[in-house]
């Protein structure tokens, strides 16, 4: 394999810390890596190195001539002046863009909902950044390198851009490097991992399932005792072993040594303890909704006589699309918001606790140190049978003796979001209701969560877009598909993305006529081939006729800017008409175009 580029000894330090101490390591064409590590061990900071956006203390980056590399920041920022059309094919006429199929693939996958005129400035966060991720995937980059990419996607778009990206080069050419903590996208997408810790970059074959198990079986060689850190990597197997055997068919190596490892390891969750737990504490009423339905301001229903029964120690999933109330329904569980009609009948003894995707309930605890926050509670607490104190409680989620006595506000993103999940714990709800709850936690913090809810008995509503994370902690899900109904998935979120996928396939074929220009093309609903043939033919001679019209416009603008200053009005109004003509008819050209387009199937 070709070699694109690379990074050769190179080092960086914050301050006293080494983030990446004289590392070497390339990518070849075919590459698809992903990478993996604790928030703050460098993986931003080695992609912003190979992207070329940031010089190394130390080392140097090399990059082969010919090689073209496209970048996501997290924090990529788009001119807010610009239309979405604008920002992401520039200044191309609908029939440039729309004759590329790569393109309009993106386009219907990212940003098919997004309204086509709309400014960037006007934009949520989320459109935003699917904005920012279709303008890169549109262009013809010979490596893409994508930071936490799936934040703000959906399920259906994380299937879609796994999808993309299996897609979008030969075996053999091109190469990706992604950072994400959506595992499930890692297995679907990488056959390759870096782990990044301790200044240095250990590479597994695999995704993330394939990596898990090699670093078992490193760790087993080694004789490394991690006793924490063991029990976590152990619990994973036994679930990925057991409860997930399609992904374990993917590693090469020896399985049988990760089998010996795991052979003495309980099921990661005994679903009838808990339930038992769990109904000692709540009786057996918790939280019903019946036959609600929910309008703000007259609107059309977000919810419209939905039933759902939470029973003690249930365990559920909910996905959908945006918009479609995942995170209003959370509030009603809550009693933070009443239906318009309907009722919500809640257990005596039921106490809920839900995690915000905003986490802004730390803002009040600011000056206050990590380990204060829970003392605060209590001192000592039970979990899974055993007592713990608040330091020992504190430690599972990745908070070190050190990190312990650091004030709130100096915490990172991730950090906040692991002290708000365990004050909430800590306050014994017998109710726990989370809201994406992976956002900003690395992959090794998701594994501590997942491993602490393992052992946590009461009723749990996780909303997410992270398929692992879903099939992982709840037993089963519901979706939301946007038309006010609840609709249960025993085929899990396979059968949410045939649902939506079916959906989607019966409003293409409801449209008629040219696609509107607020966005890509509608496909045409089956012409002969005699149809196609003609309608190519059309196609090839209305672009000869944009052509012309295209070199008539250059000339008039070209009149205009070299004789504006000695010209009268009147003589630079007709030229300025004429131009306007000419601009009209390339219009209606462009509509007959993708009309014609659609009917050719290109």
């Amino acid at each position: 394999m070709a070699h694109l580029l690379g990074a050769e000894n190179v080092a960086v330090a914050f301050a006293t810390r080494t983030v990446l101490d004289g590392l070497s390591l390339g990518l070849e064409e075919g590459d698809r890596i992903g990478m993996v590590g604790r928030n703050g061990d460098g993986k931003s900071t080695l992609m912003r190195l190979l992207a070329q956006r940031q010089q190394p203390d130390s080392g140097r980056v090399t990059k082969r001539g010919d090689v073209s590399v496209g970048y996501l920041d997290q924090q990529d920022v788009l001119d807010g002046d610009l239309e979405v059309g604008q920002a992401i094919v520039g200044d191309a006429a609908d029939h440039e863009w729309a004759s590329n199929p790569k393109v309009r693939d993106v386009m219907g996958g990212l940003v098919g909902e997004v309204d086509w005129h709309a400014r960037v400035s006007s934009l949520s966060g989320g459109q935003k950044r699917r904005v920012a991720l279709a303008r890169l995937l549109v262009g013809d980059d010979d490596v893409v390198m994508l930071d936490e990419p799936t934040n703000h996607l959906d399920v259906e778009g994380v299937a879609w851009l796994a999808q993309h990206l299996k897609q979008r080069w030969r075996t053999t050419a091109g190469a990706l490097l992604v950072i994400t903590h959506d595992r499930w996208f890692l297995d679907e997408v990488c056959t390759r991992t870096w782990e990044v810790h301790d200044g240095i970059v250990d590479p597994f074959d695999g995704g993330y399932a394939a990596y898990v198990l090699a670093r078992a079986e490193r760790d087993r060689m080694a004789s490394v005792v991690e006793g924490k850190r063991q029990q976590l990597v152990k619990k994973e197997l036994a679930w990925l072993r057991r409860g997930a055997p399609a992904r374990t068919a993917k590693p090469k190596f020896r399985i049988e040594a990760a089998n010996d490892l795991i052979a003495d390891v309980p099921q990661p969750r005994d679903s009838v303890a808990l339930s038992k737990m769990a109904t000692a504490r709540l009786g057996k009423d918790v939280l019903d909704l019946e036959h609600v339905s929910l309008a703000f301001d007259g609107a059309r229903p977000l919810f419209d006589n939905i039933t759902l029964r939470l029973a003690p120690g249930e365990r559920l999933g909910i996905v959908g699309v945006n918009g479609a109330g995942k995170s209003t329904l959370l509030r009603l569980l809550n009693g933070e918001l009443e239906p318009t009609s309907g009722r919500i009948k809640r257990g005596k003894t039921v106490k809920t606790a839900i995690l915000t995707q905003e986490v802004r309930e730390l803002d009040e605890l600011a000056d206050k140190r990590v380990i204060e926050v829970i003392q605060d509670e209590r001192n000592v607490f039970e979990v899974g049978g055993k007592e713990v104190s608040a330091s020992q409680l504190v430690e599972q989620l990745g908070f070190g003796t050190d990190k312990q006595w650091t004030p709130v506000r100096e915490l990172s993103g991730g950090e906040r979001r692991r002290l708000q999940l365990l004050r909430l714990l800590v306050g014994e709800p017998n109710v726990l209701m989370l809201d994406e709850p992976t956002n900003d936690l690395d992959t090794d913090t998701l594994s501590a969560v997942e491993d602490l809810l393992d052992g946590w008995a009461g009723t749990l509503v996780v909303v997410s877009h992270d398929r692992y994370l879903l099939e992982r902690v709840t037993d089963h899900q519901l979706a939301l598909l946007g038309d006010g109904k609840l609709r249960g998935l025993p085929g899990g979120v396979d059968q949410y993305l045939e649902l939506r996928h079916a959906a989607g396939a019966s409003a293409s074929g409801a449209k008629t006529g040219p696609a509107a220009k607020s966005g890509p093309a509608a496909a045409a609903p089956g012409p002969s081939e005699a149809e196609k043939r003609e309608a190519r033919k059309e196609v090839n001679r209305i672009e000869r006729q944009l052509g012309k019209l295209a070199q008539q416009a250059e000339r008039l603008h070209a009149q205009m800017a070299e004789s504006s200053a000695g010209m009268r009005l009147d003589e630079l109004a007709g030229l300025n008409a004429r131009l306007q003509a000419v601009e009209a008819e390339r219009g209606e050209l462009e509509e007959a175009w993708m009309e014609a387009a659609e009917a050719a199937g290109e």
